[in-house]
């Protein structure tokens, strides 16, 4: 499973971080919790990444979305999402760690449009 090396990069690096076995756990999740970033695959079964972000946007607008996406299958979804008004950081499957961390700090983080306004 992806989710549980990113947990312990995060945690290494002093974020609290959780991981979830599914979309719809994160939304379950991230309602009880209040995440200020949530990070996740794009292609994953059930509710895939693109539709847990708009989920979790659509209860906390703030939340700062991260996308992983190593298929070509998320291009034709991450383009729907851009059609819906949507807009997502993607990075590329497999992220450094060091990738990661880089764009989650704080100072160098200038926000980006996620979502419809």
């Amino acid at each position: 499973m992806l989710a549980d090396p990113l947990v312990y990069i995060l945690k290494g690096a002093g974020y609290e971080a959780m991981a979830t076995p599914d979309g719809a756990s994160a939304v379950k999740l991230a309602a009880g919790m209040e995440p200020d970033v949530m990070i996740s695959d794009v292609i994953m079964p059930d509710l895939n990444g693109i539709e847990t972000a708009k989920q979790i946007l659509k209860a906390r607008p703030q939340c700062r979305i991260v996308l992983l996406s190593g298929q070509a299958a998320s291009a034709d979804l991450l383009a729907k999402a851009n059609e819906e008004g949507y807009h997502f950081e993607v990075l590329a499957k497999p992220v450094h760690p060091d990738r990661l961390l880089s764009i989650l700090d704080p100072a160098r983080y200038s926000a980006l449009p996620h979502s419809k306004t």
